[in-house]
């Protein structure tokens, strides 16, 4: 019989809609909890056993820290016992900040930083020369054998290339004692208030002794080079007096030509986040916001008269416009000559502005004389507009003329020049940072090979740390992925299983980990990878809870939670709980769909589409090979291809924001492509994410369809409320008047409780209402506007039979399959696959043309095989309206259905970005062509034969 601390129980658990449970989960294995999307897999998993241990970390804190840290709610279960310390890694952690890479997330990037330092070899920036660094004895060694007999000065550098007079310092070298300066290539002597031109660039070296380099008069020099260092700090000149050639001495790194000499490497001068190592153009972020001329005149056909200069539009009578025209007067043109007429010196000054001030005639301004004024230019209009207190407008405005350009001094390097001279086996840091993780790892054994002795020592502790840390990502199939590729481009599944990596690559034991859908975005052949991975982190010492869907991950696992039987209401009871042996011998809705009694079957025959095509043609961006890719429309069309192959960047990046931008002006910049034909067939585009509806409790599926808005229109003209003047206004919980002004219209109150969790509490005026007892008076068939929020959409459904327009919307929500929410349920509480399926339901509502293209991105996320059915019945009803339906998935549910698949390939990253194959499923089942074919043709196989 197993120990107490053998498992973890969970006693009477009831967050959310949970029915007031009681779970077993073995310690030390893989559990997979699964159920329908809605059922209560999160609530379980999150809200009550991650959210039970995280509330006991803190709780271990002094009541003082605790103060600081601020509380965590106690869940509403009764008992857990068998909780080790917890660590959660969601999808919706992805870290925003432009700074965070795959690299510093990972700390591989932290070990490079001390590799480059401790390793590195520093070149000079100027000449190209390997950097050298001389002893004192060196130093004195070298300047006996150079000069020998010869005359000598000895100088230490104090100024190197800047401007300024430099009073202050003869005044503090001629206090010292020193007599002589060489400034710019002259010697000279030092006298009381010398000062040189402040606007030009000098080099001043003071004259610390002049001698003749003999072996007798070896302490002299030895005196005299050791002050000369101190003064230099480090560095000293010798000058033949004779010939005036000079050569350059360091104890520091130095460039033997030029002279330049670096400070001592250190981790921080290698890191773009430091002032050490960061570029000072960009800051350290590798791009830069410019003015994008192309931008500020679209047409050069068109005049400044006409509105050639798009920021300052068609031509008014203003002082701008007289300026530029005072310009072109001088170049003997007008407002009305086509701007691609105009002389480059002419537009140069209208942009840039000019130095002196403009004559404008005093017929212009109606004055008795003319006017001189000076002229900034366009360019430095807009340039105050976003660096200035303007408002946001005026700065979304002055934005939208604005590119994002690789810095032009570091070339995207992210570091300054010093940083990004020291190499290893021919590569800067910056160089290494752009590889994949795949040709990385490659890189680490021939840059070891390529070490002396020495150095090859003090690296091996550091490659060892390294190569460890990248196993970990190439178990977990990130091999694609980039140390510089910033953590904000990644998406839900590619940041999760980073920090997967990082937690494998940190081996703790005893410790509870809780995933959400590690397995999105990943492809059938990286599946097995992951799996992989999570047995380890299993083996190791820990438990591991994953909240997931896979088909394979099931399988694999050691237990099963089923969470069931439905979603909402109809959820939130354990169905099943067991080893996945067990479960297949069990008739639950899941287990149905992996013994095979429950399939998605494959259609009959495909759709032939309209005969319509879109056509991008040179799409090249990110790692896109230059592809050209037709997509026939009236299909559903499914882009599939291992992580990393090109799929987001093709549809996300490249085709929504081409035609966001015809149809909606969209500022979005799509990615390098050379032409697309085919956009009058469309005549909108739809882009239906997982991203929350609303970002705040007041917000709910009510008022996201609009529906709400017929409700109160409905109850404005019910008998009752026309007696009393009521407008839609005061059946609205956001706007004074019919709310609870108690709660202002929350329904509950909040609180404080200092260093215990804030309280939220039912309002005793309206008990959680929302709206005042006059507003709750008027009812229709018996109910308040309050108890039609407090209905589940398919409770509505029935009460709002014979209201078509209110029925017409939340009809379609209930056919996408969310029939158990209720129509005033906050946003809040959504989950990602609900919060997309809410909008497909307010996009079914829509009186559409069937020219609409609907573009989804791994909709399967959160959902259960029969959650995928309801989806798929939803998106071909568009289809067979003639729409278009573009989905990048990795689900085979979703790809045997498809009319037409597009596949990219073969590899991810820098190996993938090519089309390998398109054409209904069974025409890529047998193209042989990339990794997705053999798992279509073993599905197809499976669905006709079960």
């Amino acid at each position: 019989m197993k120990r107490e601390d053998d498992k973890i129980c969970v006693w009477g658990a009831r967050v959310h809609n949970l029915k007031n449970i009681d779970v077993e989960i073995p310690s030390h294995s893989l559990t997979v909890i699964t159920g329908m999307s809605g059922s209560g897999k999160s609530s379980l998993a999150f809200d009550t056993i991650f959210a039970e241990g995280q509330r006991r970390y803190v709780e271990t804190f002094s009541a003082y820290a605790r103060n600081f840290l601020g509380g965590l709610e106690r869940p509403d279960v009764d008992k857990i016992t068998g909780l080790s310390p917890v660590i959660s890694i969601e999808q919706k952690t992805t870290n925003k900040n432009p700074r965070s890479t795959v690299g510093t997330t990972t700390e591989i990037y932290d070990f490079l930083r001390l590799l480059y330092a401790r390793a590195g070899t520093a070149y000079s920036y100027v000449t190209g020369e390997k950097m050298v660094r001389y002893t004192e004895e060196e130093v004195i060694r070298m300047i006996l054998t150079a000069y020998e007999g010869k005359r000598i000065f000895i100088l230490a550098p104090l100024v190197r290339n800047r401007k300024g007079h430099y009073r202050e310092l003869f005044e503090s070298m001629l206090k010292k004692g020193y007599l002589y300066v060489h400034v710019d290539g002259q010697v000279m002597e030092i006298k009381s208030g010398m000062k040189l031109d402040r606007y030009k660039n000098h080099n001043i070296e003071v004259v610390v002794d002049k001698l003749q380099a003999r072996e007798k008069d070896q302490e002299r020099l030895r005196k005299s080079v050791q002050t000369a260092m101190r003064q230099g700090d480090g560095l000293l000149m010798i000058m033949d007096k004779d010939t005036g050639e000079a050569k350059y001495y360091s104890k520091r790194l130095m460039c033997p030509t030029s002279g330049i000499a670096y400070n001592d490497p250190a981790p921080n001068k290698f890191s773009f986040n430091s002032p050490e190592g960061a570029c000072p153009r960009c800051k350290g972020l590798g791009t830069v916001n410019e003015i994008d001329l192309a931008k500020i005149i679209p047409d050069t056909s068109l005049s400044i008269h006409e509105g050639a200069i798009l920021p300052l539009g068609k031509y008014k009578n203003q002082m701008i416009f007289w300026q530029i025209d005072a310009i072109l007067d001088d170049y003997g043109f007008s407002l009305k000559t086509p701007v691609a007429e105009l002389p480059d010196d002419a537009l140069n000054d209208i942009l840039y502005g000019k130095l002196e001030k403009i004559r404008i005639k005093k017929e212009v301004v109606h004055t008795t004389s003319d006017y001189f004024v000076s002229f900034d230019g366009v360019v430095k209009y807009l340039q105050a507009a976003i660096q200035g207190d303007d408002s946001k407008e005026a700065q979304k405005w002055a934005e939208q003329f604005m590119s994002v350009k690789t810095c032009p001094e570091c070339h995207g390097g992210r570091l300054n020049k010093e940083s990004l001279s020291y190499r290893i086996y021919d590569k800067n840091i910056s160089q290494v940072a752009e590889l994949d993780i795949r040709q990385l790892y490659q890189w680490l054994d021939e840059a070891e090979a390529h070490l002396d002795h020495k150095n090859r020592q003090i690296a091996a502790e550091i490659l060892k740390e390294i190569r460890t840390r990248i196993r970990f990502i190439l178990d977990v199939g990130l091999e694609y992925l980039a140390l510089n590729r910033q953590s904000m481009s990644l998406s839900g599944g590619e940041s999760q299983r980073i920090r997967l990596a990082t937690q494998i690559g940190s081996q703790l034991v005893n410790v509870l980990y809780i995933l959400d859908e590690p397995s999105i975005g990943l492809h059938q052949r990286d599946n097995e990878k992951l799996i992989t991975s999570l047995k380890n982190l299993r083996d190791i010492g820990n438990t591991v809870i994953v909240v997931e869907h896979d088909k394979d991950m099931m399988l694999n696992a050691d237990y099963i939670v089923d969470i069931g039987p439905g979603a909402g209401r109809k959820g939130g009871k354990l169905v099943f709980q067991g080893t996945p042996q067990e479960m297949l011998r069990q008739h639950t809705v899941t287990s149905d769909y992996l013994n095979g009694t429950k399939s998605i079957p494959v259609p009959q025959e495909r759709r032939p589409g309209n005969g319509s095509h879109i056509i991008i043609h040179g799409a090249k961006g990110n790692n896109l090979k230059n592809v050209e890719v037709d997509f026939p429309l009236g299909k559903l069309i499914v882009v599939t291809g291992v992580s990393g192959s090109g799929k987001s960047t093709l549809i996300n990046e490249t085709l929504q924001p081409i035609l966001s931008r015809h149809f909606y002006r969209s500022l979005k910049e799509p990615m390098p492509y050379d032409s697309i034909e085919g956009m009058e067939h469309l005549d909108k585009v739809v882009n239906v994410d997982q991203s929350p509806i609303g970002r705040t409790p007041r917000s709910n599926p009510a008022t996201y369809t609009g529906v709400f808005s017929d409700i109160r229109a409905m109850f404005v003209n019910l008998p009752e409320a026309k007696i009393r003047g009521y407008k839609p206004g005061r059946f609205s919980f956001n706007v004074k008047g019919g709310r609870c002004e108690a709660c202002g219209g929350n329904g509950y109150k909040t609180i404080e409780m200092n260093f215990l969790p804030d309280v939220m509490v039912p309002c005793e005026v309206c008990h959680g209402k929302r709206y005042n007892r006059e507003t709750l008076e008027v009812r229709y068939k018996g109910k308040s506007i309050a108890d039609v929020l407090d209905m589940t959409v398919n409770q509505a459904v029935e009460f709002f039979e014979n209201v078509p327009d209110i029925l017409r919307k939340i009809k379609t929500i209930q056919d996408v399959g969310l029939g158990y929410i209720k129509l005033g349920q906050p946003s809040t509480t959504l989950s990602g696959g609900e919060c997309q399926r809410m909008k497909l339901a307010t996009e079914l509502s829509k009186r559409d043309t069937g020219k609409t293209m609907y573009i989804l991105d791994e909709p399967t996320t959160g959902l259960h095989f029969e959650d995928i059915r309801i989806l798929m019945n939803v998106l071909e009803r568009l289809v067979d309206k003639g729409n278009t339906v573009i989905i990048i998935e990795h689900n085979l549910d979703v790809i045997k259905l498809a009319d037409h698949i597009i596949d990219m390939g073969p590899e991810g990253g820098s190996g993938g970005g090519n089309v390998m194959t398109t054409g209904t499923p069974e025409e890529v089942a047998r193209s042989g062509k990339g990794y997705t074919w053999r798992f279509i043709k073993q599905e197809l196989e499976a669905s006709h034969n079960p």
